[in-house]
C-alpha cells in the first residue's frame, strides 16, 4: 500500500466527495484547511449563530478549531485543543461539528459550498524564541514599574542630559530620583560607566538623592564589580518576558502611566 502523501488538495469536491476525505483526515490526525460556504452555530457557556459567508475553517492535528472571515487576524469562532470532531449530511448540507467535553461545547458548521479542501501532516519541531529590543524593555517598565521594584513610579523617558538619554527617569518610595540604563545583551563595564555618567550630570540639578539602576538579563563579572564599587544596583530582566507582556498590554499608551510632577 502505497504512502500516504503529507499535501492532499481538492479544488471544488462535491460536498459527499468532501465528506469521505475529512472523515479520512480526521482518523488519520491530519491538518484540514476548508475555504467554502458556511454558516455556524455555538452552543455551551453562551451560544450565538454566524450567518452564511465564505469562510476559512482550519481543524488543527491536536484538536482545536479555527473558524476565519476574510479579513482580520482573530477567528470569528474558535475550540481550543482537545475536540473531537464529527462530519455528516443533513439535507443538502455537509455538516462538520466539533464537541469539548469540559466545559461541555459545540460548535457546528454547515457548509453548502467547498472551494477548497486540503488536508496535510506537518513537521515543526522548531524552537520558538522572541527577540526583544531596548526599546521593547523600556516600555515594558514604562507601562508595569513594578519590574524594576514596588513603588517606582518613571517621571520620562529618553531625557536627555550631557551626556546622552536616560532610558527611564522616575522616583522610588523614599522620594529619590531613579536614573535607569537599560541593556538588551549582558551588561558590561561600558553599561556600568555610562550609567556613572547620567547620574552625575543630574546630581546638581535634582535637589535630592539619586540612585542608579542597571537593567539587563545578565551582568558581567568586570561589571558587577564596578557597580558594587560604585553603590549602584542591578535589575535581571528578561527581554522575552518584557515582549510577552507588551503583547497582553498592546492597547495602552506609555502617556497613561508617566507622572506628571514636575521634578
Amino acid at each position: 500500500m502505497p504512502a500516504k502523501k503529507a499535501f492532499l488538495i481538492y479544488e471544488r469536491p462535491n460536498l459527499n466527495e468532501a465528506l469521505g476525505k475529512i472523515e479520512e483526515a480526521f482518523i488519520e490526525q491530519r491538518t484540514v484547511l476548508i475555504v467554502g460556504r458556511c454558516w455556524v452555530e455555538y452552543r455551551g457557556r453562551a451560544s450565538s449563530k454566524l450567518k452564511p459567508g465564505e469562510r476559512i475553517v482550519i481543524v488543527k492535528e491536536d484538536g482545536s478549531l479555527l473558524v476565519h472571515r476574510c479579513k482580520g487576524y482573530e477567528p470569528v469562532n474558535w475550540q481550543p485543543p482537545g475536540c473531537f470532531f464529527k462530519t455528516y449530511m443533513n439535507d443538502d448540507s455537509l455538516i462538520v461539528k466539533a464537541i469539548r467535553r469540559s466545559p461541555r461545547e459545540t460548535v457546528m458548521i454547515y457548509f453548502d459550498q467547498i472551494y477548497l479542501l486540503s488536508t496535510f501532516k506537518l513537521i515543526d519541531e522548531g524552537e520558538f524564541s522572541i527577540y526583544a529590543s531596548e526599546e521593547d524593555m523600556q516600555k515594558a517598565i514604562l507601562l508595569n514599574p513594578s519590574i524594576i521594584e514596588d513603588d517606582f513610579t518613571p517621571i520620562d523617558y529618553e531625557k536627555k542630559v550631557e551626556p546622552g538619554f536616560i532610558d527611564v527617569y522616575g522616583v522610588d518610595k523614599e522620594g529619590r530620583m531613579v536614573v535607569i540604563e537599560i541593556k538588551r545583551r549582558t551588561a558590561s563595564k561600558d553599561a556600568v560607566l555610562q550609567l556613572a555618567r547620567y547620574i552625575k550630570s543630574i546630581k546638581t540639578s535634582a535637589g535630592r538623592e539619586v540612585r542608579g539602576i542597571l537593567v539587563a538579563p545578565k551582568i558581567s563579572r568586570e561589571a558587577w564589580d564596578l557597580l558594587t564599587l560604585l553603590g549602584l544596583s542591578f535589575k535581571r530582566i528578561d527581554p522575552k518576558k518584557c515582549s510577552e507582556m507588551l503583547r497582553k498590554m498592546k492597547d495602552k499608551k506609555i502617556s497613561d502611566f508617566l507622572q506628571t510632577e514636575e521634578v
